[in-house]
């Protein structure tokens, strides 16, 4: 395939092509060793045992935590259900009166629906404005700590649509110093920026394997051992992961996890530098083609690879996608996309529906190659401008 005619894919936030890597590593657990890792009475379930075992080891340390603090799911969306619900669900059990819940209008649509459906249990949910660049007031939180006793803040580290890193240093012991646990969902930071649980001070934190170049399907939750926090599970079962997730594990699924996990913590630095500068190389391209660009989001806090733009001249991007051949882009989250109505994200950062309306967001990753950029910033140039002469034939 030529260079002109290979399809470019700029769509990584809503989720990474698996690196080659993961994929041979899965594979003998497809078709050599295919046992149930809880079936350690013989040597095949006992080797996926330690399959499993070691692929638990590899995610903990992309995040810092012991393995037995991750809590393997099906994704970061039950990771935050399960976070958010279950220790509500479990301090409520235990007579604690906290009933205040604390979020912020530019989480996942997963973390916003699980704070919202806690209001039918008697739960208080209360969702924080952000700044029009993105981020959370350190002062807006610790407002409403002040004003009632909270149970929980949930506070994402990166947002899956405008890349921006909320300042979770500061945030953490705000929250820490009014008793209050806090979550967040590092889906999108995981390979994008260094974390580490114990320096942050995070009590629960979501990861999903799609993101950093694994299989779908799967993803994990930390949950801190000391001081311990306690969740209630989210459904019933045979008592896998320590209780708190029953059912049979996915060990191809484990093992692609883990090995992405691995390549993340070994590779990310100069993964983060090299990506860093390709967007420095699409946003200098498309910005000289196209006049009057906006770049969304706090620029000193986004993440590698993350561009949320803004085009001039009242073009709708969904016209703009419709003359746009040869290269993957979104408007915003893959969760949200059939939404009709603008990004909620973009609306709570004080865009206005014709400005959200013409937003596309831009997500670069591991594959993406210089040629890849240039090529892109130039489909894109192309598409804006067929689009604004259609709009401007049109009001004519």
């Amino acid at each position: 395939m030529s260079a002109s005619s290979r399809l470019i894919y700029l769509d990584n936030h809503a989720t990474t092509p698996p690196d080659p890597r993961v994929l041979a590593a899965m594979r003998p657990w497809w078709e050599e060793n295919f046992a149930n890792p809880h079936s350690v009475e013989h040597a095949q379930g006992r080797a996926a045992e330690a399959a499993v075992e070691a692929a638990r080891t590899h995610v903990a340390a992309l995040v810092g935590a012991e393995p037995r603090e991750i809590v393997f799911t099906s994704g970061a969306t039950e990771s935050n259900n399960l976070a958010i619900k279950g220790a509500a669900r479990f301090a409520a059990a235990q007579g604690d009166a906290r009933r205040r819940v604390i979020t912020v209008a530019t989480e996942h649509k997963c973390v916003l629906e699980s704070v919202r459906d806690l209001a039918a249990e008697g739960f208080e949910p209360v969702v924080l404005p952000v700044g029009p660049g993105g981020l959370l007031d350190p002062g807006a939180l610790r407002a409403a700590l002040a004003g009632k006793p909270t149970l929980l803040v949930s506070v994402m580290a990166v947002n899956n649509e405008i890349g921006v890193a909320q300042d979770l240093a500061t945030l953490v012991p705000i929250a820490r110093e009014a008793g209050a646990l806090f979550h967040t969902d590092a889906a999108q930071a995981a390979g994008r920026i260094p974390l580490d649980v114990a320096e942050l001070g995070v009590d629960l934190l979501s990861l999903s394997a799609h993101k950093i170049y694994g299989p779908k399907g799967v993803g994990a939750l930390y949950v801190r051992r000391r001081p311990r926090v306690r969740l209630a599970p989210l459904f019933s079962g045979g008592g896998q992961e320590r209780g708190l997730r029953s059912g049979t594990l996915p060990a191809p699924l484990l093992v692609g996890f883990g090995e992405a996990a691995r390549i993340a913590r070994a590779e990310g630095l100069l993964e983060r530098g090299r990506i860093a500068a390709q967007r420095a190389r699409f946003l200098a391209a498309l910005s000289e083609a196209v006049p009057g660009l906006v770049l969304n989001g706090d620029p000193e806090r986004q993440v590698p690879g993350n561009l949320s733009i803004t085009f001039p001249g009242g073009v709708s991007a969904q016209a703009m996608l419709g003359r746009l051949e040869g290269v993957s882009v979104s408007t915003g989250s893959a969760c949200s996309s059939a939404e009709v109505e603008p990004s909620y994200v973009l609306r709570a950062i004080g865009l206005g529906d014709s400005q959200a309306s013409a937003t596309l967001r831009i997500g670069i990753g591991r594959f993406t190659s210089p040629a890849d950029v240039d090529r892109a910033a130039v489909l894109l140039a192309a598409a804006w401008r067929h689009a604004l002469s259609e709009t401007q034939d049109a009001a004519e």
